[in-house]
């Protein structure tokens, strides 16, 4: 299976965002580190780039917005999943252009690959709950 651009551009901002939470390394170093050491050729690198970039400023906001939905603290969450419901919020929130269904998708497999072994169904319990007042008029 031919994996999309967006995909990959997903799977990059998780690990960068990821780097960025454990380093506390400037976004821009964390950028040039995974654009550096992957091929790019196959990533949308604007979204890439809008990703990594609005949740790395965004963090906190994000946090805030996801909270209700978690169960548990943004700080006692794992630092893959937290780096997955950043992303997957800030999509959520930012990009309602994409469906909020390719949103969770997306965000699962992410889990699948990065998380721990039953961290797909938690991310898809949290973003469940957060879509039906972050995508209110779409869901209807």
């Amino acid at each position: 299976m031919k994996v999309s651009a967006r995909r990959k551009a997903r799977e990059l901002a998780v690990q960068g965002i990821y780097s960025w939470q454990m380093s506390k390394n400037d976004i821009a170093q964390v950028e040039l580190a995974l654009a550096t050491s992957n091929n790019m050729h196959q990533v949308d690198m604007v979204y890439f780039q809008a990703i990594l970039r609005g949740v790395s400023q965004d963090a906190e906001r994000l946090d805030g917005i996801i909270k209700p939905y978690l169960g548990r603290l943004p700080e006692e969450l794992d630092p893959i999943e937290k780096a997955i419901l950043r992303v997957a919020t800030f999509e959520l929130v930012e990009r309602i252009d994409v469906p909020y269904r390719v949103i969770i998708n997306e965000a699962i497999e992410l889990a699948k690959v990065f998380g721990a072994e039953d961290s797909h169904k938690f991310i898809n319990g949290a973003l469940d709950k957060a879509v039906r007042k972050l995508r209110e008029d779409e869901r209807k």
